[in-house]
């Protein structure tokens, strides 16, 4: 089964065509879509997509770009809605210090109150690592949560096996496809296949075909292709072991 682990369907850019963007992932094969929020403010946009559609489901976070824009009461808001709103994980949650512009303390303390929740509601996480693995883990070690996914993995095989050993998939996507994407593409093909999940983050990250426009979730077929390349494999043994990894470490997927 084919599932897209990490896709933002709620996104500004697939308002226009929606529903035909989700038609022609189905016509492609994608059973299944996790949708995760960023903010508070699209918690009911991510909800609504999952309510009307049986093979799309949600998960409740706040994006470390968007705590920023956070307000006192959202962490309240989030235990509420983790508490009532079906999410199957809570995410996109994480820390991301690339570049200059960021702030560390307000990143983490939404990062550990998060993970608390986390692990009181027995959900896994969804998490960006953006040039942060090492503080994530040094959480993670801290403050135990039933796994759940290392999004858009771009560390060392020591890290991914920290992750591994912690519970957690690793997710891999249109970075995957770039022949120039060497050590993304070296975990691809060696790390154990159990420990992989395939994602688009669509409409971001779009793959080495499609550079110029969107990413969307047929590519997902394709992703599939390339890691079956990678690691000598048919198309049909990626497609049933990530999708069995998939709904291993989010168990609300229902996939039975």
């Amino acid at each position: 089964m084919l599932v897209d682990t990490h896709i933002h369907l709620d996104a500004v850019e697939f308002d226009a065509d929606r529903a035909a963007v989700i038609a022609a992932a189905r016509a492609a094969g994608i059973a299944r879509f996790v949708v995760p929020a960023v903010e508070v403010a699209n918690f009911d946009r991510v909800a609504a997509l999952s309510a009307t559609n049986a093979d799309i489901v949600h998960a409740f976070g706040i994006h470390p770009m968007y705590v920023g824009g956070a307000r006192g009461e959202d962490l309240d808001i989030l235990q509420e809605r983790l508490a009532h709103g079906r999410a199957v994980a809570v995410g996109e949650i994480g820390l991301d210090f690339y570049g200059e512009d960021f702030d560390r303390a307000t990143q983490e303390q939404y990062f550990v109150e998060q993970l608390k929740l986390a692990r009181r509601f027995g959900l896994p996480v969804i998490l960006h690592v953006r040039r942060a693995v090492d503080d994530i883990l040094k959480q993670l070690r801290r403050i135990e949560v039933p796994g759940g996914i290392a999004h858009a993995f771009n560390g060392s095989r020591q890290q991914a096996d920290a992750f591994i050993a912690l519970g957690f998939r690793l997710g891999f996507g249109g970075a995957m496809t770039f022949d120039g994407s060497r050590r993304i593409r070296n975990l691809a093909a060696t790390l154990p296949l159990d420990s992989i999940v395939l994602e688009t983050d669509a409409p971001d990250i779009p793959p080495a075909w499609a550079q110029g426009r969107r990413n969307e979730p047929a590519d997902l077929r394709r992703f599939a292709e390339v890691l079956a390349g990678l690691r000598g494999l048919s198309v049909a043994e990626v497609t049933e072991a990530t999708g069995r990894n998939a709904c291993a470490v989010l168990p609300a997927l229902a996939c039975g």
